[in-house]
């Protein structure tokens, strides 16, 4: 069975992802439910968009603090010096 489950009775009643907008908390019951990325439900198309657009911002800033360390491990590898040898100790 599965995690959600109805039994009829208000006092058995689990939560379901589908029972409030993911951005605002809103009820969804009776309602149209706008989905995102497979199995996000928002209760507007403006929740939806708000998602999207965080979604968006969140992504662009990984992809810039990845690119600004690669150009730091790039730029600094040229310049280190390695030393080799055999170090004895008594």
């Amino acid at each position: 069975m599965s995690g959600y489950y109805y039994s009829g009775c208000l006092d058995n009643y689990e939560a379901h992802y589908l029972d409030s907008c993911s951005v605002c908390g809103k009820s969804l019951r009776n309602s149209d439910i706008f989905m995102y990325r497979g199995n996000t439900p928002f209760c507007s198309k403006e929740c939806r968009q708000e998602q999207m657009e965080l979604d968006e911002a969140r992504e662009k800033k990984l992809k810039s603090g990845r690119s600004i360390r690669k150009s730091d491990s790039k730029s600094s590898t040229p310049n280190k010096t390695v030393r080799t040898g055999i170090v004895t100790v008594s």
